[in-house]
């Protein structure tokens, strides 16, 4: 992130986020804040398939919502992860 973006990265993740919900009814997701490095923030969000994350990937929604994102980013990453353990 670039320092001084923080509040507009997280109004873009917000509209793509609820852009997402809008073709993905149901869709969560979650963005995370670093406390001891103000500029990194991780987003997550559980999907039904990996079939509907690859539909994602692929859609205007998220090509439109990393175009406007990405200028804001110093380092972007997509990861595809499963659940390994949890608790609660």
């Amino acid at each position: 992130m670039h320092p001084g973006r923080e509040n507009d990265f997280v109004q873009a993740w917000r509209d793509l986020a609820r852009k997402t919900q809008e073709d993905y009814p149901g869709a969560q997701a979650v963005l995370m804040h670093d406390e001891d490095v103000r500029q990194r923030f991780i987003s997550t969000g559980a999907w039904e398939s990996l079939e509907q994350i690859e539909q994602w990937r692929a859609s205007e929604t998220f090509t439109h919502g990393l175009a406007t994102i990405r200028p804001m980013l110093e380092h972007f990453e997509a990861r595809t992860l499963d659940e390994a353990a949890r608790i609660g």
